[in-house]
């Protein structure tokens, strides 16, 4: 896939309760859209992650992505909370921002916990979600994710260039295969620099399981019917927890496996994840 052909519009910076936050919108260029979908993104991902699915949606539906605060084209702000029941509740008032009733909501990693998050605790109405290898059973995060979180102070502390790699390799092992240079490139690079870096490892360290549990308690409350994808080879979240969120959400939600791809699956396999979402649609 080419970073180039898939690039999303210049942001429109949306202020959410003081926040400053990324938005993306796209249009059918030749027909009214048949509704309003909105993408979620996970970490240390972007809105980047969705283009390709977004511009094949964008022929026929409304479109909508966000760069988390602290994430892709947000502001790093370091005095900006970055926990997933604070990314929850500013999804929610996001959408009422954007004046969206009921739209389809597609989440990939935590976005997945940030979608449930608006629904399950801020009350928020869809007309159905698909869960892309989300973050929500324990336990989640990879080995590395979880030692960065227990000493994220010494690793912001890291030379730049022994950074870059870390990053790069960390963004490459996502994937079943590896990813292009183009590609490990855009992921990495909102992650570099000198607000880059330490915004890397404090998104890391704001990552609690405490944020997602209320949630897995609350899964047989979806009020929407939801699909679940996954990568057959997620080395960070075991496809086996795609079963397991089956039987925990109501309505026996079908499940999509996508055979020989990791994590990332929207990079991995674009076409294959752009076409599961037109049937969702359709």
């Amino acid at each position: 896939m080419n970073t180039r052909e898939s690039r999303l519009p210049d942001p429109v910076h949306i202020d959410v309760d003081g926040v400053g936050v990324a938005t993306y919108v796209l249009n059918p260029e030749r027909r009214a859209p048949l509704g309003d979908v909105v993408f979620c993104h996970g970490t240390p991902w972007s809105s980047q992650v969705w283009a390709d699915a977004a511009r094949h949606l964008s022929s026929s539906h409304r479109v909508f992505l966000w760069d988390m605060p602290g994430y892709g084209r947000s502001p790093k702000d370091p005095e900006v909370p970055v926990d997933l029941a604070s990314q929850m509740s500013r999804f929610s008032r996001l959408l009422a921002c954007w004046g969206l009733d009921r739209p389809y909501v597609v989440a990939h990693d935590i976005g997945g916990a940030v979608a449930l998050g608006a629904h399950l605790l801020h009350e928020r109405e869809y007309a159905r979600l698909f869960l892309w290898d989300v973050v929500t059973l324990d336990p989640w995060g990879s080995p590395f994710f979880r030692l960065v979180a227990d000493h994220a102070d010494v690793f912001s502390q890291l030379p730049a260039p022994l950074h870059t790699v870390l990053v790069k390799e960390y963004i490459a092992g996502a994937a079943r295969h590896r990813l292009t240079s183009d590609w490990v490139d855009a992921l990495s690079q909102p992650w570099l620099g000198a607000s880059g870096q330490p915004a890397f490892y404090r998104q890391i360290a704001a990552q609690r399981s405490e944020h997602t549990r209320p949630l897995v308690e609350r899964l047989r409350q979806v009020r929407c019917p939801v699909t679940i994808g996954w990568g057959e080879l997620d080395p960070w979240i075991p496809v086996g927890q795609a079963a397991q969120l089956q039987d925990l959400l109501p309505g026996d939600p079908p499940v999509i496996t996508l055979s020989g791809i990791g994590h990332l699956a929207p990079v991995e396999t674009p076409s294959r994840v752009s076409r599961a979402l037109g049937e969702w649609l359709a």
